[in-house]
């Protein structure tokens, strides 16, 4: 009897053993959790069962483990209309080996923690709207063999450190807005068709070291210089769009390439379908257009005009309420320092700071609310020198207030402050202030109200046709303006009679406004 209790409870002490050996690391489960809060809009909820309360992270949606079930391998969540920041803590999934979050609206820049993946395979971040540069950090993804950073807003030069990649095979750079030089040196002169294969005694750098390198495309950047040797077996539509010494493919004109890539440029041209983005530099310059284009492009305006207001009001009255900002979690004391870290005053720089005291003098106390949601309310105020204003105040406290909601505020102001159009609402400044908190953006105030009243409530059946026609046409140069005239271009979340605007005389301002819903 001795023997078998002794038997037992060997077998028990074996089980807890293997129970505790396929326990799911804390750190990677952390790291998930991290990612879930770094991303503000999920429509799609695709993170929904992101649950560690109720699951484990192998049998969340996106994530593939090892055989044992104890490691993440593969977080894969493309297409997804995710919106929000790459968490650094990624760099916790020691053994990931495919990170593939292609085809979303990532925004911020790449972390450069992502070069501690020593597994990684597969990095692929193509068609979101990630800024900045290309961290060198990447030249440490030993085990890499496929890197897709296509259309985003990349900008800087390539690091020299992705020379460093040995296993490289592919390698998708294209529609960003990279500069300089490619880093590749022979060190001798080599046939281009020995594929990166070299004979020589030279001490080839960057690219020409990548001997594995099979496809490749840094077309539709602003790369400059001339194509290296080594890479010359390379498809010359891998390098179109640039500001190359190249004859052989097409190259964007002097005027693009001398004032194209300004860091002010720090958004991509990416369509809201996440379509691959058509190079601006293709698109004739308007001055050259021929009066019987322009005169086509007038007539086409004002007829989709009429159809947008036909569609206003025999189906826009479904359209009474909007949806709010998805916010599913919440801070915790514990999360003050890492608020912190995402946040970037840089960004707010040009943008006039009205104060909380002031704004509160021009709106009476905030009591003269004109309009409201759930995430926001609308005051109409008066400024001292006679100005009216319309402000919108954001309906959170501090408590659900992340960094990465506030770096999201800051880009989407930054990106509101550079419009400029008679015929599009006009960011007058914004305010910042942590006691009390206090997130609110200021407009021209325009007094006839929206579009939608007129047409719902008021007397719309009345307008004249001249005044249809002004609406019309005002509305048709506000979307050209902020599709084809800036750039890069600038969406609206959404467009309705409640997003036009009517000033005294009744001219129509499209509102810009995409993080705020009224």
């Amino acid at each position: 009897m001795g023997s078998f209790s002794s038997f037992q409870v060997l077998l028990l002490s074996l089980g807890l053993f293997l129970a505790a050996c396929n326990a799911f690391p804390q750190n990677e489960a952390v790291a998930l959790t991290f990612f879930k809060r770094a991303i503000m809009e999920d429509p799609l909820l695709v993170l929904s069962d992101w649950n560690p309360m109720e699951s484990e992270p192998c049998e969340w949606s996106g994530i593939s483990c090892s055989m044992a079930r104890d490691h993440v391998i593969k977080l894969n969540i493309s297409g997804a209309s995710l919106k929000g920041f790459i968490a650094p803590e990624l760099n916790q999934l020691s053994t990931l080996q495919e990170l593939n979050l292609h085809g979303n609206l990532l925004i911020g820049t790449i972390p450069k923690e992502i070069g501690m993946l020593k597994n990684l395979k597969v990095l692929d971040l193509g068609i979101n709207q990630l800024t900045g540069p290309i961290p060198p950090e990447i030249g440490n993804l030993t085990s890499v063999v496929k890197i897709n950073l296509q259309s985003n807003g990349l900008t800087g030069n390539l690091p020299s450190e992705l020379g460093n990649l040995k296993h490289l095979k592919e390698i998708r750079l294209d529609r960003n807005r990279l500069q300089g030089q490619f880093p590749a040196s022979n060190g001798s002169e080599f046939p281009s068709n020995l594929h990166g294969k070299y004979a020589s005694t030279g001490s080839p750098t960057g690219f020409c070291l990548s001997s594995q390198l099979k496809v490749a495309d840094f077309s539709f950047n602003f790369f400059n210089g001339s194509i290296p040797k080594c890479l010359g077996y390379l498809s010359r539509s891998s390098f179109q769009g640039n500001c190359l010494r190249d004859k052989d493919s097409k190259q964007r004109t002097t005027e693009h390439c001398a004032g194209g890539a300004s860091p002010s440029s720090n958004h991509p041209v990416v369509n809201t379908q996440h379509q691959r983005v058509e190079d601006r530099s293709t698109h004739q310059p308007k001055a050259s257009k021929p009066a019987w284009l322009l005169s086509l492009e007038i007539l086409m305006g004002i007829m989709v005009g009429s159809l947008f207001v036909i569609a206003l009001v025999t189906t826009l009255q479904k359209c009474k309420q909007k949806p709010s900002i998805i916010i599913p979690w919440k801070k915790s004391a514990s999360d003050k320092d890492y608020t912190m870290m995402y946040t970037d005053s840089e960004l707010l720089k040009d943008v006039v700071r009205y104060s909380r005291q002031e704004l509160e003098i021009a709106c009476e106390d905030f009591s003269n609310i004109i309009g409201s949601s759930p995430d926001s309310l609308v005051y109409k105020g008066t400024m001292k020198g006679g100005q009216e204003i319309a402000v919108i105040s954001l309906s959170f406290i501090e408590e659900n207030w992340t960094g990465f909601l506030e770096l999201y505020f800051q880009k989407e102001v930054a990106d509101l402050a550079r419009l400029n159009h008679e015929n599009t609402g006009k960011l007058l400044g914004c305010c910042r202030e942590s006691n009390p908190f206090t997130r609110m953006l200021v407009f021209e105030y325009a007094s006839n109200g929206t579009l939608h009243e007129h047409l719902h409530y008021g007397e719309g059946c009345q307008f004249s046709w001249t005044r249809r026609m002004k609406i019309i046409i005002g509305i048709a140069k506000g979307l050209n303006y902020l599709h084809t005239e800036i750039d890069p271009p600038f969406t609206i979340s959404e467009l309705n009679s409640s997003a036009v605007y009517l000033t005294d005389d009744f001219s129509p301002k499209v509102r810009p406004d995409r993080l705020l819903i009224m």
